[in-house]
């Protein structure tokens, strides 16, 4: 059960105005979970709110946890080099970082995406709805996101979904079963600000003292 919350966190810790578009600026964003099971409840409890910054500029997206109980994460995607990099700081693991391929056409099979009817309005943004279906290595879940295509940036979460699915999500509902475990999960963007970042945010070099994490 721990294994399966840590997971989580790690993946999506992550993998963050008008209608005018943004390719430059921070946003800020949280993400909320739950459980039925008492037990796994109790721990994410413990965990509280993961609060996410996320650092984004034309093609490159930074994106930044800092949680007690789960450490640190960082994940930066650059959708030039076509390539993810993350870095994991916390008491079960150390330090460790997997530098992965972003696929020109990537695999969705087990992935359903269907576009919704429902639309919203999310800190001044016009969002479309997309209803995502996933069956992969024992996990099934199930997603309701509202993206909007005024914020040019890729998303962890969201970057491998293909052609199918369009936007940065500023809303996410997220149910979650494995092994006879169920979590809810809830990804919010509370802020968005257009404003100049460093291109340092986006290194693809692991910093030192970091090890590769083997089999991922």
């Amino acid at each position: 059960m721990k294994k399966l919350v840590f997971l989580l966190l790690a993946t999506f810790s992550i993998s963050m105005v008008a209608q005018e578009k943004i390719t430059e600026g921070v946003i800020a964003s949280k993400m909320t979970m739950s459980s039925p099971n008492e037990q796994m409840n109790a721990q994410l409890q413990m965990v509280g709110d993961i609060n996410i910054i996320t650092y984004f500029k034309d093609d490159k997206t930074r994106s930044e946890t800092n949680n007690p109980m789960s450490g640190e994460s960082v994940s930066i995607i650059d959708t030039e080099a076509k390539q993810m990099l993350t870095l994991l700081n916390n008491p079960m693991m150390g330090k460790k970082f997997t530098l992965s391929d972003i696929n020109e056409t990537p695999d969705t099979s087990g992935i359903e995406i269907t576009k919704g009817d429902e639309t919203k309005t999310i800190l001044g943004y016009n969002c479309e709805q997309y209803n995502i279906t996933m069956n992969q290595q024992g996990v099934a879940m199930t997603m309701k996101v509202f993206t909007t295509e005024a914020i040019e940036a890729s998303n962890q979460q969201t970057v491998e979904f293909g052609e199918k699915f369009k936007g940065f999500p500023l809303l996410m509902t997220i149910n979650v079963s494995q092994a006879g475990q169920d979590m809810a999960m809830t990804y919010e963007v509370t802020d968005i600000k257009k404003e100049s970042v460093s291109d340092d945010k986006f290194s693809l070099t692991p910093p030192e003292g970091y090890e590769k994490m083997e089999g991922m």
